[in-house]
C-alpha cells in the first residue's frame, strides 16, 4: 500500500475520497436535497448490498474460471454450463430431500465429477492448444445446454430458502428520519448476507491454501515450469485433476447459490461465463484477490447502474472492462 500511494499518489488521493464518500452516503443521513437529486436512501443502500452479494456470486464462479483460465491456462468456455448444471442438481436435490444444506454438496460433488471428466477426456489431449481448446469447449456448452433444456425444460426454477434464513435481518444503517426523530434502518434479506459471508471464508480459505500450503505450491510451480516440477517426482497431471474438479465443484455451488436468491432458466450458462470473463479481466487472471476485486467491482456496477441508469447498465460492466484493460492490460491484481 504505501509503495502505491509513493508510485501512484494521485491515484491514492482519488481512491481516498472515493472511499470517503462511499462512507459518508452509507452511514450519514442524508440531506433532503440529495434525496430529491439522486432518490431515496433506502433504494442506494439495496442496491450497494444487493451489488456486494451479487459480486459474492459472481466471485464463486470467476474464482473456479480463474483457477482453470488463470492458472492451469486451459480455456474451459464450457464454465457457464457447469454453473447451470450444479443449479439444476441442486434444485432436484433440495426438492426431494428439503435439505438445502445437501444440495450444495451434491452439486459440488457431481460438477467436480464432470470437471474431472473434461479435463481427462478434452483438455489433456488439448494442453497449450488455446485455439483449439477454445473451440471444442464452445461445442460442449451448446451441446451441454440442449441437454439440460431437453432434461429440465425451458421452465423458470428456485431453490428454496431454508426456513432459518427465511425474512430480514435489521442492519444499524439509518435510512431515514422519522418526523418524531426516531430513525429507520435498513432490512435486508438474511439469507444473502449468509452465502456472501460464505463466500468471503471459501475466498479466504482458496488464498491460503494458494500461498500458504504445499499444495498451492506445487501448483503454482506446475503452472510456471511443469517439466521441472515433474522431474522431482510429483505427479502433475493428478495434481492439475484435482485443481480442474476444484474449479468445477466451484461453480456448482455457485449455482446453487443462484438458484437459491435469483432463478435458473435456459441463458443463465452464458450469462454467467461473460461475467467470469468480465471479472477475470479486470481483476486479472490466476489472482484470487483479483477474482473477488473483479466481482465486487462488476456486482456493484451492475446493481447501481440497474437503479440509476437502467438502458445503459449493461453497458457499464464493459465500459469499466475497457478502461482496465486501457490502462492496466493484465488486470487490476494479476499474479506476477
Amino acid at each position: 500500500m504505501t509503495r502505491f500511494v509513493e508510485r501512484h499518489p494521485a491515484w491514492a488521493l482519488i481512491v481516498i475520497i472515493a472511499i470517503a464518500l462511499a462512507l459518508w452516503l452509507t452511514l450519514a443521513v442524508w440531506p433532503p436535497g440529495l434525496e430529491e437529486a439522486i432518490g431515496r436512501k433506502r433504494v442506494f443502500l439495496n442496491a450497494v448490498f444487493n451489488g456486494i452479494t451479487l459480486g459474492g456470486l459472481y466471485f464463486l464462479v470467476a474464482s473456479g474460471f480463474t483457477l482453470i483460465f488463470g492458472l492451469m491456462r486451459n480455456v474451459n468456455l464450457a464454465h457457464g454450463s457447469l454453473y447451470l448444471f450444479g443449479g439444476y442438481v441442486g434444485y432436484a436435490i433440495s426438492a426431494s430431500t428439503g435439505s438445502w444444506l445437501l444440495s450444495f454438496i451434491v452439486a459440488f460433488i457431481l460438477t467436480a465429477l464432470v470437471g474431472v471428466l473434461l479435463q481427462l477426456i478434452v483438455f489433456r489431449r488439448m494442453e497449450g492448444q488455446d485455439l483449439r481448446q477454445t473451440m471444442v469447449t464452445i461445442g460442449l456448452s451448446i451441446v451441454f445446454a440442449d441437454l439440460m433444456l431437453w432434461a429440465c425444460g425451458g421452465d423458470f426454477y428456485q431453490i428454496q430458502t431454508p426456513n432459518w434464513l427465511i425474512g430480514p435481518i435489521e442492519l444499524p444503517l439509518v435510512t431515514a428520519v422519522k418526523s418524531s426523530g426516531e430513525p429507520v434502518y435498513l432490512r435486508y434479506p438474511l439469507v444473502r448476507l449468509v452465502i456472501f459471508a460464505a463466500s468471503v471464508v471459501i475466498g479466504l480459505a482458496m488464498w491460503l491454501a494458494l500461498n500458504r500450503t504445499r499444495i498451492g505450491m506445487i501448483i503454482r510451480a506446475g503452472v510456471d515450469d511443469r517439466d521441472i516440477l515433474a522431474a522431482t517426482g510429483v505427479r502433475i497431471q493428478l495434481v492439475f485433476v484435482l485443481v480442474f474438479a476444484l474449479g468445477a465443484g466451484l461453480a456448482g455451488i455457485a449455482g446453487v447459490v443462484g438458484g437459491t436468491f435469483q432463478s435458473l432458466s435456459p441463458g443463465e450458462d452464458i450469462r454467467f461465463l461473460l461475467a467470469s470473463l468480465v471479472v477475470v479481466i479486470v481483476g486479472g487472471m490466476g489472482s484470487i484477490p483479483g477474482a473477488a476485486l473483479g466481482a465486487l467491482i462488476i456486482g456493484l456496477a451492475e446493481q447501481l447502474g440497474s437503479v440509476y441508469i437502467p438502458t445503459y447498465a449493461i453497458v457499464v460492466t464493459f465500459l469499466i472492462m475497457v478502461l482496465v484493460l486501457a490502462v492496466r492490460p493484465q488486470g487490476l491484481l494479476a499474479r506476477r
